[in-house]
């Protein structure tokens, strides 16, 4: 199949592209502005004490945390300490938050919603929180707890001592049913008051240069690299090139993805062995559950879309969608699963397809070595401002986090390619004896489904689904209604 599509992209240099491949559904999208920015209630005076919140993950599940954690205090009405980022095994980044994000930007900017404090006030630090009770880790806390939970048994512990702290805290606030300015504050969080520090705009910004290789700054690039947007116009002599529109990839493959998903990937015995003793250092839970519980088969886990997509599959979907043999592609991710080798697919079909890496030089790298989270915030940057973004893991936390951003702020004019990996699993069984011309037909067919416009399905993430009345505005008074 990796031999057709390198014919179908050699033959069809001249062919037009499909019209809606680089576009959104703009009439319907387009309707849709951000508004979370807009404040409606008094500043809260944190009176009942202070949250200390460890969040843990990678960058982008820090992100939701934090978010969650602000509205957790406007809740309470308590005092946030500045977030702490737990060191993981997995992403192996001492990286806190005024590393990543600009620390006085987010207090200011949320003081007109909660109390801010950079640490606890001295009387205060000497406390044993663990002793007095005043841990709550997650396991305390069911997933997506309602707010009433937190006002049930968070509060008790609080007021009293004066101190929680959250040990481990991320997905556990519910996004319905809750207040609607407690939702709004949310969205205004993610979307306005995390700014990233310089050191990332600039190189970000020097990033967006050579991947569209012209003049002219992006939609989105004031809200992502903020003044560093200016620099993208520093060459004004230069003369703007031809196709300078650029697609970004998600490859969601690395390492700790694969083995958790529990599919193959065509590695054989060798494969197996590796992420089976991935497993048992880093996932010993999802161990313990297979040898307790018959779990589904590699073959019906994948028939279900529940495998994410190789670097094999990710570059036939593109090409069957129409991306032409030259488009400039940027991949997202670190240390693809297999290596450079996995990649050579992607190269072979697609020459100018690049990664961070590649175009920074190791000077300009060097200070983000052996900071993944911080590699994550220039991933975000590049594909949030990219002319089209493509995932292949639609649950990946990166690509969520990035589609909604591109819906927030995008106008309407910035496509997102999610694959339904039911539909898509179905075809690629085929495609040993399946026409590339009915392949393409598939695939086209597949990926179309997932571009309509549509509201925030109930309890779904509002970062990632910001189209909904607490996030955003739209002047169809019908328009909460329509999926």
């Amino acid at each position: 199949m990796l031999a057709l599509a390198a014919h179908a992209l050699a033959e069809g240099h001249n062919k037009p592209e499909p019209k809606d491949l680089w576009q959104e559904p703009y009439d319907l999208a387009s309707a849709w502005r951000p508004c979370s920015d807009h404040r409606d209630w008094r500043p809260s005076g944190g009176n009942n004490g202070y949250i200390l919140v460890t969040a843990n993950g990678g960058m982008n599940q820090q992100r939701v945390a934090v978010c969650n954690a602000v509205a957790v205090a406007r809740l309470l009405n308590a005092t946030l300490v500045i977030p702490r980022f737990l060191y993981s095994t997995v992403w192996r980044d001492s990286s806190q938050f005024s590393d990543i994000y600009q620390e006085d930007y987010f207090i200011n900017y949320l003081t007109p919603d909660i109390r801010i404090v950079k640490e606890l006030p001295e009387e205060l630090q000497s406390l044993d929180l663990e002793a007095i009770g005043s841990v709550v880790t997650d396991a305390d806390i069911p997933k997506e707890s309602k707010p009433s939970f937190y006002l049930k048994h968070i509060l008790p512990i609080l007021i009293p001592n004066r101190v929680v702290h959250f040990l481990g805290f991320g997905n556990r606030l519910a996004f319905d049913p809750i207040p609607f300015q407690l939702q709004r504050l949310r969205c205004r969080c993610n979307f306005h008051a995390l700014h990233f520090i310089p050191k990332i705009q600039e190189t970000a910004a020097l990033l967006l240069q050579r991947m569209r290789r012209h003049v002219h700054p992006g939609p989105l690039d004031r809200h992502l690299v903020g003044p560093y947007a200016e620099t993208i116009l520093k060459d004004k002599g230069s003369r703007p090139m031809k196709n300078s529109r650029y697609l970004s990839l998600h490859l969601r493959f690395e390492i700790d993805m694969v083995a958790h998903s529990l599919c193959d990937f065509g590695g054989g015995e060798e494969e197996r062995r590796e992420l089976e003793a991935y497993r048992e250092i880093h996932f010993p839970a999802l161990v313990q559950l297979k040898e307790t519980t018959r779990l589904p088969s590699p073959a019906a886990l994948r028939a279900e879309g529940l495998c994410p997509l190789t670097p094999e599959e990710a570059v036939l979907m593109l090409a069957a969608l129409g991306f032409r043999r030259k488009t400039h592609i940027f991949v997202a991710g670190a240390n693809i699963y297999g290596g450079s080798s996995r990649l050579s697919a992607l190269n072979s079909l697609y020459p100018n397809l690049v990664t961070k890496e590649s175009l920074l030089s190791a000077t300009e790298l060097e200070p983000f070595r052996n900071f993944s989270s911080q590699l994550a915030a220039l991933d975000f940057i590049v594909c949030a401002a990219s002319d089209a973004f493509a995932m292949t893991d639609s649950g990946s936390q990166l690509s969520s986090l990035v589609s909604g951003y591109r819906i927030y702020f995008g106008g309407g004019k910035m496509p997102t390619i999610r694959p339904n990996k039911r539909r898509l699993a179905a075809i690629f069984v085929k495609n040993s004896t399946i026409e590339w011309r009915i392949f393409e037909q598939r695939v086209r067919k597949a990926v179309r489904q997932t571009k309509h416009v549509q509201t925030r399905p109930v309890a779904r993430s509002v970062y990632r689904y910001p189209r909904c009345r607490q996030c955003m505005c739209n002047a169809d008074p019908f328009a909460n209604f329509k999926h």
